[in-house]
């Protein structure tokens, strides 16, 4: 069997997340596999699949950052934010330059509240969002609190009447970089979608540690569970009654962790036993991977 850990992916364009879950499990020999954000099928770059007993720690990876470099076509809106959608608007954006873009990516930097594009994954009573547009419905989703630390265009052209830009953007987990599209064209008053759109890095593994599928499919690359708890998470080492404790889930009485948040605990022997918190004077798990 696989070993247990991450196989950070350089996903292709036109493929579900879920197609390269799919495509993993068969390459892993097993069931166990899933991701940890889903990239849309447009969208190409970093996709962080987990393996084995490094599945259950997925969810508390979703918390990093994440950086992108992205194109926005300026003077035109689609249906679904970017090129995959039909235009629904046109207006000419000749006049732009790109100091006028810079002057409009200030509002949505920082911490912001972001209206999620309606064809998003988000779950409307139990249904996707992306189903009830499909179906047919006008679907109007509630803003949520995202940080955009850095929103900077690396480079722009004009091309016929619109302004077509480069972007790169590093941001907190479930922010949209089509509404970012949707919302810059919106400030400037002539509509924008995303025509490119490649993830480069989510927390520290960037597009240099990623591999192909046709590469992995060659050599399977495993980043082992030790080195990724160590990787994401402060850590602790434990003495040896320490761990025995651990391995059942106990409390670790009068022992300070030093942070707040999930802390990678170890045994002496460098095994990633579990993740644990500060509660007053005691530390106590919040998931065990042994």
């Amino acid at each position: 069997m696989t070993e247990s850990g991450l196989v950070i992916v350089d996903k292709p364009s036109g493929w579900t997340s879920h197609d390269v879950v799919g495509r993993m499990r068969r390459l892993a020999g097993t069931r166990k596999v899933g991701h940890s954000g889903t990239l849309d099928p447009m969208a190409t770059g970093v996709l962080v699949l987990g393996i084995n007993r490094a599945t259950r720690l997925l969810g508390h990876l979703t918390l990093a950052d994440k950086e992108y470099v992205a194109t926005i076509r300026l003077g035109q809106s689609t249906v679904t934010d970017d090129a995959e959608g039909d235009v629904v608007e046109t207006t000419s954006a000749a006049h732009l330059d790109e100091d006028a873009v810079r002057a409009a990516l200030l509002p949505l930097t920082g911490d912001i509240e972001q209206v999620p594009s309606s064809v998003s994954a988000i779950k409307v009573d139990g249904v996707r969002s992306y189903a009830r547009v499909r179906s047919g419905e006008e679907v109007a989703l509630k803003a949520r609190p995202v940080t955009v630390a850095v929103f900077e265009v690396t480079e722009s052209r004009h091309v016929g009447e619109t302004f077509d830009v480069d972007v790169r953007v590093v941001c907190s987990s479930g922010t949209y970089i089509r509404a970012l599209a949707r919302d810059l064209g919106s400030a400037l008053g002539v509509g924008g979608h995303l025509t490119a759109l490649r993830r480069t890095r989510v927390g520290g593994f960037g597009i240099d540690r990623a591999g192909t599928l046709e590469e992995l499919e060659k050599e399977l690359t495993v980043v082992p569970l030790d080195d990724v708890a160590r990787a994401s998470f402060a850590t602790y080492e434990l003495t040896e009654a320490q761990a025995t404790d651990v391995t059942f889930g106990r409390a670790l009485s009068g022992v300070d962790l030093g942070v707040p948040g999930p802390v990678a605990v170890f045994a002496p022997t460098g095994t990633f036993l579990a993740l644990y918190e500060q509660h007053g004077a005691d530390a106590k798990a919040i998931a065990v991977f042994v």
